[in-house]
């Protein structure tokens, strides 16, 4: 499962660098009843404590083996990479200049439906962002009491009870999990909200012709701009 995401991920920003699209990428390979469409969407990568733990195990026991799995070791070089692509996103959108920038993130938890934010892509995008001098205002629905812990020593991010509430003084929102709530928000207020209406979609939640019909710039993962 893990090798299927990261082949994703890699084939998605293939699609974008030359204009595919991998919604039509995914499609077709998985119209294929040998391969299926269960895990192959795009996205900013895997986290939690199964998939990074076994493919480190596995690959532990290979080189103790003296066989060592190359495959795998290249599973885990394209997730860590993924998981800063929305960061490098958002980086190009603002010409390298988030100092003083305040982005918005909606979704902190490794994946939808719990709290544990062990190995999330969320920490990679709001290292990113803090490093390059932007503050952050985060939601999530359940992993709210997990982030303030994490990031209780940081003055640069709010963790926030609201998804809108995140959205108060940003000036572009990300979107890092795939939770129910964020599937179809009020985009009307997300655009009146935001100082710059850009959202950056790590789950590709979206159809991205409606959403710049609405006004709205979209950065999803391997769309066709």
């Amino acid at each position: 499962l893990a090798t299927r995401i990261s082949f994703m991920n890699e084939v998605a920003n293939l699609a974008e660098a030359i204009g595919a699209d991998i919604e039509e990428v995914r499609r077709g390979i998985g119209s294929d009843p040998r391969i299926g469409y269960q895990f192959l969407y795009a996205g900013v990568g895997f986290g939690g404590s199964c998939f990074p733990k076994d493919v480190k195990a596995l690959q532990r026991s290979a080189q103790e083996a003296g066989k060592p799995l190359r495959l795998l070791g290249a599973v885990e070089e394209v997730n860590e990479a993924q998981k800063h692509v929305l960061g490098f996103k958002i980086r190009d959108r603002f010409d390298n200049q988030l100092r003083g920038k305040c982005i918005a993130v909606w979704g902190l938890a490794f994946k939808a439906n719990t709290d544990d934010m062990r190995e999330a892509p969320s920490l990679a995008l709001i290292d990113d962002l803090v490093a390059a001098g932007a503050s952050v205002r985060a939601y999530d629905p359940a992993a709210g009491t997990e982030a303030r812990k994490i990031f209780a020593d940081s003055r640069s991010i709010t963790i926030v009870d609201d998804a809108l509430d995140a959205l108060e003084g940003a000036d572009a929102l990300a979107i890092v999990t795939e939770w129910q709530e964020f599937r179809s928000p009020d985009f009307a207020a997300i655009k009146k909200a935001l100082k710059t209406p850009a959202i950056f979609d790590g789950r590709n939640l979206y159809d991205p012709a409606a959403l710049r019909a609405q006004g709205l710039e979209y950065y999803p993962i391997g769309r066709k701009q």
